[in-house]
């Protein structure tokens, strides 16, 4: 069971924040399907104008639950602008904390449209879930942090005392490439004592988390060269095999018979804490029945303290193009999730090596490393880690499990090295079957509601907490 806060007397009215939550919950659905409508992508190819709306109606929500401190901002990169973000402010009471509430405004595009079941920009509620793009990734954060404001206020008002800081990023789909300019610009705005970031997920439905640990992340590119052009198959075939193959080949050297990963100076540990069982992961991921999974140790260690490597793209050519040449090269690109505790840079060097050491037939092998980020583990007896914990199990009222997570949400490492003194939390409302990126991405209702009064209760009693 997690610890309960050291006084009782000091403990906010549970029940009173629980009604407040649910007698607010059918605006609250209302705020979240105006902001499913808002189609606002940060990309490139995809029109900026939705997603300043969407920023605008994020800013227009937050004056509404209270806050008149409430900025537009953007970051800059190479002297480009940034998406927008949204910050808004409530400074704290003297000695009380500053809380900042992270999500993101912006969303995947919707992909193809023959895939999705309802319209990808109509909030659609169907079997206690909401089907829409973003309306778990991450919409439903936003509207976390709201819900959570509407019912501390409408249960303690200035009584509170914690100070509020919402930070609603605008471009997190597209790999937050001015966050860190964002940070640093504007370290006096976001400067927070606990920073609580509302874009993962739980256990499974029913069952909620805490998210401590994340993989970090190195990828890159590597391309194999045989020739000095393409040459007919029939007349010099055979002595010489073709850049494809020689990748193929180059490639099967980065794991072992049993799936572990055979690259030297790539850490991890089976070390989860969590139990995992196989049937749950296999349904959850799909994997095909005759597929033997990878890997030694066990399930959640393989997700969340092991490395992993997987081939995202390979550029050959396609079959409807092919001719009967021997491909002079051929190129892939990697991408390594990397275990806590794992430098980056260490692990790029890592791959490098073992590129230049497996050369397959002598080929001359190009290696272009790409992006990296670090990993990140909770110190989850720190007093905001427990308090969240308390708070968790307190809304669901089922003990919350202490989860990785398999992927990398690189700018944590950034809050982290920004803001070295905050507690970070990592929160969400996904579950397994939630399909953020992907067609069909929904939200559970009934967590939703208690991720609300989850976080309502942690502002709560944060507030009645002296600053850390």
């Amino acid at each position: 069971m997690t610890s309960t806060p050291e006084s009782s007397s000091a403990l906010p009215d549970e029940a009173a924040l629980r009604a407040s939550v649910a007698a607010a919950f059918p605006r609250t659905l209302e705020d979240l399907t105006s902001l499913v409508a808002i189609p606002g992508i940060a990309w490139d190819s995809f029109d900026p104008v939705h997603l300043d709306h969407s920023a605008e109606a994020v800013a227009e929500l937050l004056r509404g639950a209270g806050l008149r401190d409430v900025q537009i901002l953007r970051g800059e990169q190479d002297g480009k602008p940034g998406g927008p973000a949204v910050v808004a402010r409530r400074p704290a009471q003297e000695g009380k904390p500053t809380v900042l509430l992270y999500a993101h405004h912006d969303v995947q595009p919707p992909g193809d449209p023959e895939l999705w079941e309802t319209e990808p920009f109509t909030a659609t509620e169907r079997n206690g879930r909401l089907y829409g793009r973003g309306a778990a990734d991450d919409k439903a954060g936003i509207l976390v942090h709201v819900g959570a404001l509407r019912a501390l206020d409408d249960v303690l008002g200035a009584d509170s005392g914690v100070g509020i800081t919402f930070f609603i990023e605008g471009e997190e789909e597209a790999g937050s490439p001015t966050f860190r300019n964002f940070l640093e610009t504007h370290r006096d705005l976001l400067q927070a004592d606990v920073i609580v970031v509302a874009d993962s997920g739980n256990w499974k439905v029913g069952t909620p988390a805490l998210t401590t640990s994340l993989r970090g992340l190195v990828d890159g590119t590597f391309e194999v060269r045989v020739l000095g052009h393409a040459v007919h198959s029939g007349m010099f075939g055979g002595p010489v095999l073709d850049a494809p193959t020689l990748l193929a080949r180059l490639i099967s050297t980065f794991h072992d018979d049993q799936g572990n990963l055979a690259i030297d100076g790539l850490t991890g540990f089976d070390d989860s804490g969590v139990d995992y069982p196989e049937r749950d992961f296999r349904e959850d991921s799909s994997v095909l029945d005759s597929v033997r999974l990878a890997g030694s140790g066990t399930i959640a260690s393989r997700l969340w303290t092991k490395p992993a490597l997987s081939i995202i793209g390979i550029d050959v050519p396609s079959v409807a193009m092919a001719s009967n040449t021997i491909q002079p090269a051929a190129k892939a690109k990697f991408s390594v999730r990397l275990a806590p505790g794992q430098d980056p840079a260490a692990a790029m060097d890592a791959m490098a090596r073992h590129l230049e050491a497996h050369r397959p037939f002598g080929a001359e092998v190009i290696f272009t490393p790409g992006e990296s980020g670090n990993a990140f583990a909770t110190d989850t007896s720190a007093p905001a880690a427990q308090t969240a914990l308390w708070a968790l199990e307190t809304a669901w009222g089922t003990a919350p499990v202490e989860m990785g997570v398999g992927g990398s949400i690189p700018f944590i490492a950034d809050l982290v090295e920004v803001f070295p003194a905050a507690q970070i939390l990592i929160t969400g409302v996904e579950d397994p079957d939630s399909r953020a990126h992907s067609a069909n991405e929904s939200l559970n209702l009934a967590d939703f509601e208690n991720a609300i009064l989850a976080e309502a209760l942690l502002l709560a009693r944060l507030g009645i907490q002296e600053t850390p």
